[in-house]
């Protein structure tokens, strides 16, 4: 890379921290500017998920307070994303992308539809539950949001552009519990996932070092800023950054 170059790569991996805390869809600024610099696909993608590594956890660190209380959520969803995202990475390397390209766009407008009617679906479904007897909130989101979790932490595994917005609105839907607390267990899965992908790439797929220590950094660095920036938002204005942010994933998606 030349000076410029990985100055760019530098920048995004500092924007994509900053995104993914917030919100997520970090992968859509880096990855493009990866394959601006010449990198095939594969690696690109495969060198910004080693990258970004840091960054999520570096943002994990920075929502600690809101994670206070979680811990047996997190190692239940966890695990689910564990496995999510080891299937995902495999799939990276054994198949093609196009049903992937099809359908990940759908998924991710779904998920900005719950984020948006969270408050009012949610509400519905606790009088429901109520109505009916039972306990108006599960503790973990039953095999419902289990089984939402795998299948979004094996779109994690392979791409993960907008990965946060599906388990924003997945959780958001199915568990009683605050937005600002749903978007600390959504930075741990994240890290997760990436960090299950990152070790299984490691062995089987190519990438480029440089390019991953330099989204190392910035993304190490965006993660801190995006944690100071996100717990200061109230619910509502989280809620349209993750629908404008989720509104562009699909724009940016539909154009690859």
């Amino acid at each position: 890379m030349s000076p410029w170059e990985s100055l760019a790569v530098f920048a995004a991996g500092v924007g994509a921290g900053t995104i993914n805390t917030i919100v997520g869809s970090g992968t859509l600024i880096t990855f493009p500017v990866l394959l601006a610099t010449g990198l095939p696909p594969v690696t690109a993608n495969v060198s910004n998920t080693l990258g970004l590594v840091p960054g999520a956890v570096s943002g994990a660190i920075g929502y600690r307070k809101e994670l206070q209380g979680q811990r047996a959520r997190i190692m239940r969803l966890g695990a689910v994303s564990l496995v999510g995202g080891l299937a995902g990475a495999v799939l990276l390397v054994t198949l093609p992308s196009d049903s992937f390209d099809t359908i990940v766009p759908i998924l991710i407008a779904v998920a900005l539809v719950l984020v948006v009617l969270q408050p009012r679906l949610a509400a519905a479904l606790r009088r429901r539950q109520e109505a009916t007897g039972t306990e108006p909130g599960h503790p973990d989101g039953g095999s419902a949001l289990l089984t939402g979790m795998l299948l979004s932490s094996a779109y994690g595994g392979y791409f993960g552009a907008a990965q946060g917005v599906l388990y924003v609105g997945l959780m958001g839907l199915l568990l009683h519990e605050e937005l600002q607390r749903i978007n600390a267990v959504k930075n741990v899965l994240a890290a997760l996932v990436n960090g299950i992908a990152a070790v299984f790439f490691l062995f089987v797929a190519e990438f480029d070092w440089t390019a991953v220590l330099l989204i190392a950094v910035g993304s190490t660095l965006g993660g801190q800023i995006g944690a100071k920036v996100g717990r200061r938002l109230s619910p509502t204005v989280l809620r349209a950054v993750i629908v404008v942010v989720g509104v562009i994933a699909i724009v940016q998606l539909l154009l690859r």
